[in-house]
């Protein structure tokens, strides 16, 4: 019973689709065998051959009890009721006539025709097995004399008998023909579905989903095909390396829709500035390369470079505001500078961070001296990182004094390195590095650690309070936790928060976000004092000194080195100090290397300075030697 189970399940088909097409399909022919039934049925009433209006008779029965069948969903076992009973129909109508010279034997193909369209191929089979026996069967009972089928004259009858026949044959052949074109029909449409969604599946693998410009498997493709077609004509192909110079400001402080919006508008004007043959690739973040084909002079592409960073310089309009940005380009050449994409992609990568390091704003060619310092700024950017690790790094602290009678006050936090081939190097070399591989970060909390950790040492031995300053970097504030960082130094070591001062740039503070304000005020609450250093050399401004309740403004040694017999410099020098006064801050002098200097500083009313004049940065333990000498207030 269950393998009887398996096999009708097997033979049922799968598609929900196909299942309903084969019930209609049935039911179509029961209509038809029911009309076609009927006007036999009529023609043996009038000819009074009660056999076969019998047979007839229960013919139709067995056609309405699949048609139920059909209706409640049961179509395997209706169409094997009705094929195999009509089948049986037939052969006995058959026997008790003709034989195989009755007109009903092309019942016989009608029904394999029906059971082609709508029967599993095992009913298939056993139904037309069944049909070979019965015409096997009946030629041997009419060769061994069993049953005697003589021919009747042709008639009215046999011509009903032979068109209803063809009738249903016709009906169902056009009906698996019907079938056959709908299918058709729906093959193509789908194969044109399945086209769309190719070419819609290729578009979105080679296209950026923002922009809509090619992606970087595209731009690749067509690079590889201008430098086919260069190489071929003896011609150049530029690849040019755009990246925003501020999108991160803008996308920080207006939002990703923003962000996004203007993106979609650069890649619009950067479209609008280039040739037809040309290809504008959006790389990611706020890149985006451009491929220049058939270049015959160079300065076509610094035309085309120009005239790009002048589209992009103008205004954009993102949520009611007026936003100004610009880029920088890196340009490299086939055959110049490389024979392939990815060769031609790092040389013009190179060439834009060289365009940023010129000022931004601009745009570069790439040389192999550009090549060389990559490799340079790589190694030492792995130096940095083993640096780190192995306790390379060291603090000298620089005194600063009061500039009207000598005392040590503070003593400045200076980082440097003890490169094991190098020896001891400052962070010019090394800072801006640093800075570009996020390494700052873990540097910056290194040297905080260290001050604080010194300066509680220095008191834990005996000598006075001294407050150490420390710089604070611009990445450490995009973090986000400077005030945790603080907090944790201080706890750390117990160092009371009054001998911790922070160093803050002018650029820092320009950033004038509410979370940054946040966190200045944080800072302040831990009771640390802030001060801004090298004033006077960005955006000095009275409004923002005010705001931040900073407590020291440290004057840039630009000014202070070009004091003396420089009445221009002595102004602003006054007017900063005059500025801090009014607003209750210090002021410390930087730079100061000679006594005239000091003077003329006391002499305009600043409070404090530091300078070779009173000693070079010191190691922690030479400037405990140094304190010893020095009065240093409780």
């Amino acid at each position: 019973m269950k393998h009887a189970q398996n096999s009708q399940a097997q033979d049922e088909p799968g598609d929900p689709l196909e299942r309903s097409l084969q019930a209609r399909r049935l039911m179509q022919i029961v209509h038809v065998q029911c009309a076609v039934l009927l006007c036999i049925g009529v023609e043996r009433v009038v000819s009074g051959r009660w056999l076969d209006v019998g047979l007839v008779t229960l013919a139709l029965l067995v056609v309405l009890g699949g048609r139920m069948m059909i209706g409640r969903g049961r179509v395997n076992i209706a169409m094997a009721m009705i094929l195999f009973s009509f089948t049986a129909l037939v052969s006995v109508s058959l026997w008790f006539s003709q034989g195989l010279y009755s007109g009903a034997v092309l019942c016989f193909p009608g029904i394999l025709i029906v059971a082609g369209m709508v029967a599993p191929l095992r009913l298939f089979v056993g139904l037309l097995l069944s049909i070979l026996t019965v015409v096997a069967f009946l030629t041997y009972a009419a060769l061994s004399g069993l049953q005697t089928f003589t021919p009747l004259p042709l008639g009215i009858g046999r011509m009903v008998n032979v068109s209803a026949v063809l009738v249903m044959c016709a009906v169902a052949v056009w009906l698996l023909a019907n079938d056959l074109r709908r299918t058709q029909l729906r093959l193509q449409q789908e194969i044109l579905r399945v086209k769309d969604s190719e070419a819609s599946f290729t578009h979105l693998a080679q296209h950026d989903a923002l922009t809509n410009l090619p992606n970087r498997l595209l731009v690749r493709d067509r690079m590889e095909q201008a430098i086919s077609h260069a190489r071929r004509d003896a011609k150049r192909v530029a690849l040019l390396f755009l990246d925003l110079d501020n999108f991160k400001t803008i996308n920080d402080s207006l939002g990703h829709d923003a962000g996004d919006e203007l993106l979609q508008e650069v890649a619009r004007r950067l479209q609008e500035a280039v040739r037809d043959i040309d290809t504008v690739s959006r790389q990611g973040g706020d890149e985006f390369l451009l491929v220049m084909a058939d270049v015959e002079e160079l300065a076509a592409v610094s035309a085309l470079a120009a005239r790009l960073q002048q589209r992009l310089a103008d205004p954009f309009s993102l949520k009611g505001m007026q936003i100004v940005s610009s880029s920088s380009i890196g340009i490299s050449l086939f055959p110049d500078d490389g024979e392939d994409f990815e060769t031609l992609l790092k040389h013009a990568d190179t060439a834009m961070y060289q365009a940023k390091a010129a000022g931004r704003n601009t745009y570069c060619f790439f040389d192999e001296q550009m090549n060389a310092d990559t490799r340079e700024r790589l190694g030492l950017e792995q130096d940095l990182r083993q640096a780190l690790s192995r306790g390379e790094f060291v603090l000298h602290y620089q005194p600063i004094v009061d500039l009207h009678d000598g005392r040590l006050l503070a003593a400045e936090a200076l980082l440097r390195w003890q490169h094991p081939q190098r020896g001891l190097v400052g962070p010019d070399l090394f800072i801006r590095v640093a800075e570009q591989s996020g390494l700052i970060v873990e540097i910056g909390e290194w040297v905080l650690d260290e001050a604080c950790r010194q300066a509680m040492l220095w008191q834990a031995t005996g000598l006075p309070r001294l407050v150490v300053s420390v710089n604070l970097s611009a990445v450490q504030f995009r973090r986000g936790n400077p005030q945790d960082l603080v907090a944790a130094a201080l706890n750390r070591y117990g160092l009371p928060p009054g001998c911790l001062e922070l160093e803050l740039t002018e650029s820092i503070l320009l950033q004038d976000s509410p979370s940054f304000i946040e966190q200045l005020h944080r800072l302040k609450a831990l009771g640390v004092r802030l001060s801004i250093d090298d004033f006077g050399t960005g955006y000095s401004n009275l409004s923002y000194l005010q705001r931040f309740r900073v407590d020291k403004l440290k004057i840039d040694q630009s000014f202070v080195r070009r004091l003396q017999g420089n009445p221009q410099e002595q102004a602003i020098v006054t007017a900063i100090i005059q500025m801090a006064r009014s607003l209750n801050l210090l002021t410390t002098a930087e730079g100061i290397e000679d006594e005239e200097t000091r003077q003329l500083l006391a002499a305009l009313g600043c409070d404090q300075g530091q300078g070779y004049l009173f000693a070079r940065p010191l190691a922690a333990d030479d400037l405990r030697a140094f304190v010893v000498g020095t009065q240093v207030p409780a």
